[in-house]
């Protein structure tokens, strides 16, 4: 992979091979997928999450043997778009013969406490006539807020969201992943794959499970910001790109906060952090919070975090510093990226940009050792 910041350098019998970073109005670079990686051994993919570093698996997906369901799963995301809700869609084939009779359909909710919320709609499982698993969801959601960015999501869990705990109900986290891959059966790319499945079990320490899931269309001008996904109940996130193409700048908090610091003792950034941050009381908040890592780390961890997002999100230099680094990643369809998630001091942190015109569709799914006991 190379990288620009400007356009202008691109030569201009090379310009149809690069690709712009764009996300939600904010542009960050160019870049050009020229020499793909090669695949890591076990080992050294090992090694990589236990250092709590993302790992790249290129091309391990067989995309071919999916493109059926891709391409429904395109006309779903379409048609979400058009129709601005889902139940009604769920109940027409082929959703309603891959549902059967073993999720009914059991409710479905507007999300007007959620402005990014498009519908929820929610499941029982039944078997034999009795409710083995009830209060199952799938909550399709915009990405941004921003006009334009037609970036969707589908979350797969069950209970009261936000307060739903994977970590708590193993049963119903086991049935809200088969209602992911009723609806999306491509799920099974990652799921049943024979290549995947030994060396996650190498890398979590015991037969994967996937506990947490969520299908992405990352269309143009979206994507996601800087963030982890931590939480109580999983050891990490498998990511699989099924169609299109995302660009990805994926390290550990540790290291996001050394390059944070590096990048803006540099006399070189001055300028940039100038246009980041006009107000020049919130240049120097932050490089009170870039002398103290305790206290940035504590930083980065609130919800508003503005004076660092500023940097980590919409900077076309810090991007280009962190992929010098090694941190960028290009993901194609057939390619799959690991990142460890062991806690909130150590954790992979990750973003995502859409490449090209199209969007493309991805699985997120958490994931953690079956005989992994709870705390």
């Amino acid at each position: 992979m190379r990288y620009l910041t400007d356009s202008r350098q691109i030569p201009t019998s090379q310009e149809q091979q690069w690709l712009p970073l764009l996300r939600r109005n904010f542009q960050l670079g160019w870049v050009t997928d020229d020499k793909r990686p090669v695949m890591p051994g076990a080992d050294d993919a090992v090694a990589r999450w236990s250092n709590d570093q993302a790992v790249m698996l290129p091309g391990i997906i067989d995309v071919d043997a999916w493109q059926k369901e891709i391409a429904e799963a395109h006309k779903l995301m379409k048609a979400t778009l058009d129709a601005d809700e889902v139940a009604p869609l769920l109940e027409q084939s082929p959703y309603s013969d891959r549902l059967g009779s073993l999720f009914p359909l059991v409710a479905s909710s507007f999300e007007e406490h959620d402005e990014q919320g498009i519908e929820k709609v929610y499941f029982d499982v039944e078997q034999d006539g009795d409710v083995v698993a009830e209060s199952l969801w799938c909550k399709a959601s915009w990405l941004s807020f921003i006009e334009g960015d037609a970036s969707l999501r589908f979350r797969f869990s069950f209970g009261m969201e936000c307060l739903e705990d994977v970590a708590a109900d193993p049963e119903r986290q086991l049935w809200a992943g088969r209602l992911c891959d009723a609806i999306f059966p491509e799920s099974k790319s990652i799921t049943e794959n024979t290549l995947i499945l030994p060396l996650l079990e190498k890398i979590v320490g015991g037969e994967p499970a996937f506990v947490e899931r969520i299908v992405y269309f990352n269309a143009p001008n979206g994507g996601a910001q800087m963030h982890h996904d931590v939480e109580r109940g999983h050891d990490g996130v498998v990511f699989a790109q099924l169609s299109g193409s995302t660009f990805w700048l994926a390290l550990s908090k540790p290291e996001l906060i050394d390059t944070l610091i590096a990048f803006a003792e540099n006399p070189e950034n001055s300028s940039e952090l100038s246009r980041l941050l006009p107000e020049a009381a919130d240049r120097e908040q932050l490089a009170a919070l870039l002398s103290d890592r305790a206290t940035l780390s504590t930083y980065m961890d609130e919800f508003d975090h503005e004076l660092v997002e500023a940097v980590m999100d919409r900077s076309p230099l810090f991007t280009e510093y962190l992929v010098n680094k090694g941190y960028g990643y290009i993901l194609n369809a057939g390619d799959l990226l690991l990142m460890p998630q062991r806690d909130l001091d150590s954790c992979v942190w990750h973003s995502v940009i859409c490449l090209g015109d199209e969007p493309g569709e991805a699985l997120s799914f958490a994931m953690r050792a079956t005989n992994q006991q709870e705390c």
